[in-house]
């Protein structure tokens, strides 16, 4: 872990790399967690986090989905890579974040019996119909599931 001062830093001033978890049941509804902290915070989201300076993209993806989800050995396809810009941060200070997101896509068909809270206040699983038309659900979120965003997603 960075010294907090370091760690705003390096978001006020580079993107960070980050894994989000497109999570489906066996019935193709996406579960989305509702962010308590910034950015994005109070709006339904995909799990996922950051990589970490070091890590494999291999051991950042089994780190987030058994801290994300409780899970272990899970097989994933590969969606895209995406930019998130958020007008804010995760602290008050005054100053964006910037994302370089590597998408993947989960098929589960089992039970998710206790997700973590430090990141979510409650987790739902949403049609792909119902999320791109739900307010509370972020924008960027929805960009996985719509057409003209996954085709040329990395060049807007």
């Amino acid at each position: 872990m960075l010294p907090l001062s370091t760690f705003k830093t390096v978001i006020a001033s580079t993107p960070l790399v980050s894994i989000d978890l497109i999570v489906k049941n066996k019935d193709g509804k996406v579960l989305l967690g509702k962010r308590t902290n910034r950015p994005a915070k109070g709006y339904w989201f995909v799990p996922g986090g950051r990589v970490l300076k070091d890590e494999s993209l291999d051991l950042a993806f089994n780190r987030l989905i058994k801290i994300e989800l409780g899970l272990s050995g899970v097989k994933a396809g590969f969606k895209g890579v995406y930019q998130h810009f958020y007008e804010d941060n995760f602290s008050e200070d005054n100053f964006t974040t910037h994302y370089v997101v590597l998408a993947y896509e989960i098929i589960f068909n089992g039970e998710l019996s206790s997700l973590p809270d430090e990141q979510h206040s409650g987790y739902s699983w949403f049609s792909e119909s119902g999320l791109l038309e739900d307010s509370d659900v972020h924008t960027h979120t929805k960009w996985y599931f719509q057409a003209d965003k996954q085709a040329d997603f990395l060049f807007n």
